[in-house]
């Protein structure tokens, strides 16, 4: 079992996103700290790259201005083994298929395995096709995250039962953003997943507000915040750790008095 499952060990999960680099490495390592200190249950970091699909304004936004400040992958994995000498906390990698091809598999995962990583997310990457990382993934105890979309229909209950980690349910179509309302049947896509498998569900994509987090983290064991979190650190910059942190703290309160009624 990997490191994820403390994430949801003390009841509903909040996990915070952001993008390595933005603006610079040192922010995005007070930040990380920040939302531990708030709160957080498990972080997602964000590999930049150029052609970040998945992603909206605010978030391909980040990535251009990690890029520019020279953040690399070797760079972001110093950060993250800095950040392992002061937490425990469960970190995963968000990324695409190209920037792992292009470092190589092998040294990718082995890396991410001797820095603290615990797992993986890659929009990217076709459930089918999960196969060409999965064996070197399990090979050094890295957590290859599913995704299940609003379109995943017939194979929610497949990509369910091989799910490690947790499982990113997204909430609706289209890219990462905030969104004032989010009307997919999330609650009918999780029941299928809780009735496949006993790993964790979370909803990101969209969720912003204390409001939402309740909502979603009654149907769910985790609720998922990204481009939120990256529009504070967009509008603050190398200050915005405090900011990131009041926000993360708001969040998470939401949830708590949710998990007491």
């Amino acid at each position: 079992m990997s490191n994820i499952y403390k994430a949801f060990e003390k009841g509903k999960a909040f996990i915070g996103f952001l993008t390595a680099g933005d603006p610079d490495l040192e922010t995005t390592k007070e930040c990380i700290f920040a939302m531990e200190q708030a709160g957080a249950d498990l972080i997602e970091i964000g590999i930049p790259f150029s052609d970040p699909i998945a992603e909206g304004i605010v978030i391909q936004n980040a990535n251009i201005r990690a890029l520019n400040s020279g953040t690399n992958l070797d760079k972001i994995f110093k950060l993250v083994k800095e950040i392992r000498e002061k937490t425990s906390i469960p970190l995963v990698f968000l990324t695409y298929i190209n920037p792992v091809f292009n470092y190589g598999y092998e040294r990718f995962f082995k890396t991410c395995n001797n820095i603290g990583i615990d797992g993986l997310i890659i929009p990217d990457l076709p459930f089918e096709e999960r196969s060409e990382i999965q064996e070197i993934a399990e090979k050094y105890n890295v957590d290859i995250i599913s995704l299940i979309a609003p379109t995943s229909n017939d194979r929610i209950k497949e990509i369910a039962k091989s799910a490690k980690g947790f499982v990113y349910v997204v909430s609706s179509m289209g890219v990462t953003g905030v969104r004032k309302e989010i009307t997919t049947d999330v609650k009918s896509i999780v029941k299928l997943v809780k009735e496949t498998t006993t790993t964790p569900c979370a909803i990101g994509f969209g969720i912003s507000t204390p409001e939402q987090a309740k909502h979603f983290s009654q149907i769910a064991d985790g609720v998922i915040v990204g481009s939120a979190i990256v529009k504070i650190i967009e509008k603050y910059g190398k200050s915005a750790p405090r900011y990131v942190q009041d926000y993360v703290k708001q969040m998470k309160e939401a949830i708590q008095r949710n998990s007491l009624i």
